[in-house]
C-alpha cells in the first residue's frame, strides 16, 4: 500500500495540472503552480529522487491527468508460470511493461511478451484489472493501473531482450525474488488460482 504522504502528493499533483491544463486565469495559474511545486517538494524531501527529476516527471505531463497502464501477460505451461529477469534490477516479472498508444491492450501484451520472452501468444482473457495503488508495491510518484491478460504459447521459442536477461517458468511454491514495482508475491499467487478456477471472475481494484 502507498504511504499517505505520497497520496497526498500525487492528489495536489493532479490537481494542480488538470487546473494548469484548463485555467485561463493568470492568478489561478500562479497558484496552481506554487501546487505542482509543493507536490515535488514533498516527494523530493520523502524519496531518494532529486527534486529537479521529479520536476521533470512532472512538468512533462500536460493536459487532464489521468492513470498510466501497465500491461503483463499472464502465461501458464505445465502448471508454471512465465517470467523474465529484468536487467535493471536483475528481479524478475511477469512479461510486460507500459501500454504503447496505438495499440490495444491484446496487442500491446503479445508485443511485450514477443519482445521480452520470444514467445508468440494469443491472448485469451482479461484476468484482472488492479489499481497498484491498492496492492503493496513500492511507492511511486504516478498511480497506474495494472492490467493481466491469460495468453496461450502458438509458437516462438526462448529469446532474452533488450530488457530482459532470463527467462525461465516457475511453479507457485518456487517463486523467485520478484521485481516488486512491476508485480507482487500476492498477485501472482492470485493468477495461480486462475489455472485452478479457470471460472473464477475477472478481478478489478
Amino acid at each position: 500500500m502507498s504511504n499517505q504522504w505520497l497520496e497526498w502528493a500525487k492528489r495536489i499533483q493532479a490537481l494542480s495540472q488538470t487546473g494548469l491544463a484548463f485555467s485561463k486565469d493568470i492568478f489561478d495559474i500562479e497558484r496552481y503552480e506554487e501546487l505542482r511545486k509543493i507536490s515535488v517538494e514533498i516527494m523530493s524531501e520523502y524519496t531518494e529522487l532529486e527534486m529537479s527529476k521529479i520536476k521533470d516527471l512532472f512538468t512533462n505531463e500536460t493536459g487532464y491527468q489521468t492513470p498510466k497502464v501497465d500491461i503483463r501477460g499472464v502465461v501458464f505451461k505445465k502448471n508454471q508460470i512465465l517470467m523474465v529477469q529484468e536487467k535493471n534490477d536483475d528481479k524478475w516479472a511477469l512479461p510486460g511493461g507500459f501500454c504503447d498508444i496505438g495499440l490495444s491492450p491484446s496487442e500491446n501484451v503479445v508485443k511485450e511478451i514477443k519482445e521480452e520472452s520470444g514467445y508468440d501468444v494469443l491472448p485469451i482473457r482479461l484476468l484482472a484489472l488492479l489499481d497498484k495503488n491498492k496492492h503493496p508495491h513500492p511507492p511511486d510518484p504516478y498511480h497506474y493501473y495494472k492490467i493481466f491478460i491469460l495468453c496461450e504459447i502458438i509458437g516462438g521459442e526462448a529469446t532474452v531482450g533488450i530488457e530482459t536477461s532470463n527467462i525461465q517458468f516457475f511453479s507457485e511454491h518456487n517463486l523467485p525474488q520478484l521485481s516488486t514495482n512491476r508485480n507482487t508475491e500476492s498477485q501472482i499467487k492470485t493468477l495461480f488460482e486462475f489455472l485452478q478456477t479457470p471460472e473464477k471472475e475477472t478481478l478489478f481494484d
